[in-house]
């Protein structure tokens, strides 16, 4: 018996060192331990730092604005430009970009994502952080609060400027903002010098607002697993298109030819994008139509837009008989939703560029269908101009209360 235990004691020792060797053999350098794959970056594909200004820099651009928001900066920012995958209007895959400029700090920043508002030439793109931009101006000012800022350049500026601008088009607005985000996800992850608190608040004005309405319903209705939306802003966006069309077809507007480009422009891109491909005449009476065909939105158009318009067509979108351009405007409202995130509409009640009633119609219907954190506030005697400065500091109030 004690035979028996000692072979057995001779056995277990033998085991013991040959797992032992195993183990130390596994730990050579020679034999490294398996590591996980980095994992490969969907959307981003480049960036490159573009500038840093320092915090004082960032007072006298926020003072330049207004001398109450110099009061807000807190810290410098640093730039970057970013180019990413995405989605042309047609499904073809292209490469966007946009600016994200992140503060210098070391506390733990939420992001706000910025749809801008109408520009008309690439040098206003946000990636080329031009000295006059909004990127460079409010985008400095909210990064300098501490926050990170992804600003989209949106498909037709900065890499992506040898395609035509799909301007007010819901659906590319709303894709190229979500994968520009989805492309800032991955750069923050790559780096350390600031810290996300994994946070996501938007807010745009005027084409940025119907952008950043966009963009939130489909964060809401798609991706609402990838980001955490804390809150949404919107100034002056045209969310009701249908209602929009309407009534400039219907009633005598300010003639300002800056304000009817834009309407123009949106009335071509609709023609295009949905393949309608109709003559210009189609639209407008002469001698209107050829100048259109020869200029384009850069047309002088110094009267009501609607005196411009010819009578069948208004009279196909009035009767519903124009199908075509009736389901190519409906595509692209964005008030008919209930959004769970909390939000707020901004405008003023004097604008003659985005009319007033696209917020009331998007509240109220909103409301309806059962929203239960969204106010509109109106700006009194606000113009679309004139209103902007209350937009931001009521968005910064806003933000601020939801952190």
């Amino acid at each position: 018996m004690q035979k028996f235990t000692s072979l057995l004691y001779l056995r277990n020792i033998s085991f013991l060192l040959l797992w032992s060797l195993l183990l130390l053999n596994s730990c050579n350098t020679d034999n490294p331990a398996p590591v996980d794959p980095v994992e490969e970056n969907k959307y981003l594909q480049e960036n490159t730092a573009i500038t840093e200004l320092s915090k004082d820099q960032v007072s006298q651009k926020a003072n330049a604005l207004n001398p109450l928001l110099a009061g807000y900066v807190k810290n410098g920012v640093k730039v970057y430009k970013i180019t990413y995958k995405t989605k042309n209007i047609d499904g073809a895959d292209i490469t966007a970009s946009g600016a994200l400029i992140l503060p210098i700090t070391d506390l733990p920043a939420s992001m706000i994502s910025v749809q801008h508002g109408t520009i008309r030439d690439d040098a206003s793109a946000p990636s080329n952080f031009g000295e006059n931009s909004e990127a460079a101006s409010f985008g400095s000012l909210f990064g300098s609060m501490g926050y990170i800022i992804a600003y989209p350049d949106y498909i037709g500026y900065g890499a992506s400027k040898d395609y035509p601008h799909p301007y007010e088009h819901r659906a590319s607005l709303a894709s190229a903002t979500l994968d520009m985000l989805r492309a800032a996800k991955e750069f923050l992850k790559g780096q350390t010098a600031v810290k996300w608190d994994e946070k996501l608040y938007v807010a745009g004005y005027s084409e940025g607002g119907y952008a950043t309405m966009s963009l939130q319903k489909k964060i809401e209705e798609e991706a609402s697993a990838e980001f955490n939306l804390r809150a949404s802003s919107c100034g002056a966006g045209a969310y009701d298109k249908t209602a929009f069309m309407k009534y400039i077809i219907n009633s005598g507007t300010h003639g300002i030819p800056s304000y009817n480009s834009l309407y123009l422009w949106v009335l071509l891109t609709y023609d295009k994008i949905y393949k309608l491909n109709r003559p210009t005449s189609y639209y407008f009476k002469a001698p209107y139509d050829g100048w259109i065909s020869s200029t384009g939105t850069s047309t002088n158009i110094n009267k009501s837009f609607d005196t411009i318009l010819n009578d069948s067509f208004k009279k196909g979108l009035n009767d519903g008989t124009d199908k075509g351009f009736i389901d190519a405007i409906g595509d692209n409202d964005v008030y008919n939703w209930k959004p769970k995130t909390p939000t707020r509409l901004f405008h003023g009640d004097a604008d003659k560029l985005v009319f007033y009633f696209n917020s009331q119609k998007a509240y109220t219907t909103m409301k309806g269908l059962g929203a239960t954190d969204i106010q509109l506030i109106t700006i009194p005697g606000g113009d679309h101009g004139s209103s902007i400065v209350t937009f931001l500091a009521g968005t910064l109030a806003f933000f601020t209360s939801t952190k």
